[in-house]
Formats: structure tokens, sequence, C-alpha cells
């Protein structure tokens, strides 16, 4: 079963999406057999959480089984936050909300023990991989997973070391800039357990963020691992 753990729909604003829609992105899953996506409305990661989500589970609900909802929590803000049927867990999106990872603001999300998918982007202030090993220092009972393995190439090495110790961070791996052979040095760096497919669709294209992992320089049970073993045992019961 392949699921992909990081997704949006929606526009925005810096620059074109052909298809933001929930719909073309189930048709190009079901081209592509990707049974499930996370999902959260780039309305949310920009300026209104609130109503972002609540299109994000109006989304999920038009296609029973199709999306889990990442809920995005804006700090500054507060946003509400739920854990009903449907939920895979919170997105959080430290550059656009200039607040940093492991900052105070963000202790209300971990605090309530549900998955996190967080942009992690290496030397940025607001995201860089150290501060996920610190957050996960702090709560090591929350899964973590760190959005784009760092986003830089410079970086990928570098993002596995520094959580090496921390088994609860998962490296998830959408971005334009890493390829197949880095998906497998990763598996090799932090074990293929701790490896997490995702595409960024609808920013990037759904079929080459897939296609990067099914053929990269993997063993079978690996890939299988990458493409959707993991993220089904950490979500659990939440795929029910």
């Amino acid at each position: 079963m392949i699921l992909d753990a990081h997704g949006h729909i929606g526009a925005w604003p810096d620059f074109l999406i052909p298809d933001p829609s929930a719909g073309g992105l189930v048709a190009m899953m079901d081209r592509l057999g990707i049974a499930a996506m996370g999902i959260s409305d780039l309305l949310g990661v920009g300026p209104d959480a609130v109503e972002g989500n609540r299109r994000a589970f109006e989304a999920a609900a038009e296609h029973p089984g199709r999306f889990g909802v990442w809920q995005v929590y804006n700090p500054h803000h507060r946003t509400p936050l739920t854990d009903r049927p449907g939920v895979w867990g919170v997105k959080l999106h430290p550059d656009v909300h200039q607040c940093r990872l492991d900052d105070p603001l963000y202790e209300p999300v971990f605090a309530l023990g549900l998955p996190v998918l967080a942009h992690g982007q290496t030397d940025s202030p607001w995201s860089d991989p150290a501060q996920f090993a610190a957050v996960a220092a702090r709560h090591p009972e929350v899964p973590l997973l760190m959005g784009h393995t760092g986003l830089w190439p410079y970086g990928f090495a570098r993002a596995a070391r520094l959580v090496a110790d921390h088994p609860g961070v998962l490296l998830e791996v959408c971005g334009s800039k890493i390829t197949g052979r880095w998906i497998s040095r990763l598996a090799a760096l932090a074990g293929a357990e701790r490896v997490v497919y995702g595409s960024d669709a609808c920013f990037l294209d759904l079929r080459a963020g897939l296609g990067r992992v099914a053929l990269a320089p993997l063993a079978e049970t690996d890939r299988d691992l990458i493409l959707g073993g993991n993220l089904a045992r950490v979500l659990g019961g939440r795929l029910a």
C-alpha cells in the first residue's frame, strides 16, 4: 500500500499550480496506485489556518479513505485542533509563520501527542534539522516527520546524523532537489525504517515524487517501508 505523507490542496500566491483541486489529486493518485495522502490546505499554511483546516476536512469527506488531514497550527493564532476521525496529525510550517520549531509557542501541539509533519530547511533560522533534534529530545513520544529532510542536498546527510539518536524523527523525502540515489543514501544512513515517502503535490508533480522512490536503488523490502510501511506504523489506527 502506497501512502503519501506530504500533500496539499488549494492555491498558493507565489506561483501557478495547474490543478490545485482535491479531485485532480485523487485522479492522479488512482493512476499511480497511491492509496491515501496526508493533506493540508495551502490557505491554512498561509493566512487562515482555521478556514484552511475546514477545507481540508471537507475534501477528506468528499473522498472517503483517500485523504488524511494534517491540521495546520499557526502558533501566533493558537489555532484550535481536534483529534477526530480522519486526522493524521498536525502540520507546522515554521518558516511561513516565522516561529522556530523549538519555540515554546509550539508546546500545545507537542503536548497532544499527535504525529507532526513540519517543514524542515537546512540553515533556516526557523526549521533547521538541529531544531528537530531539540524537539525530539523534549518529546521523544511524538512522531515527528522532518519535511523535505532539510530541503537542500548539502544538508541531507547532516539531517540524518542530527536525528540519529531520536527514533521518533522520520525523514520525509519530498522536494525538487532530492534524487533516487539520495533516498537510497538516506536509507543507508538512517535506516530504511526512518525514511518516509511524500510528494509535496500539488506543489510538485506527483508522478516525479513517486518515481524517485519507485526507481531508487533500494532493496524491495526497504522500498515497501519507505512507500507506506513506515507511515502506516506511525499512524496506526488513524488509517482505519
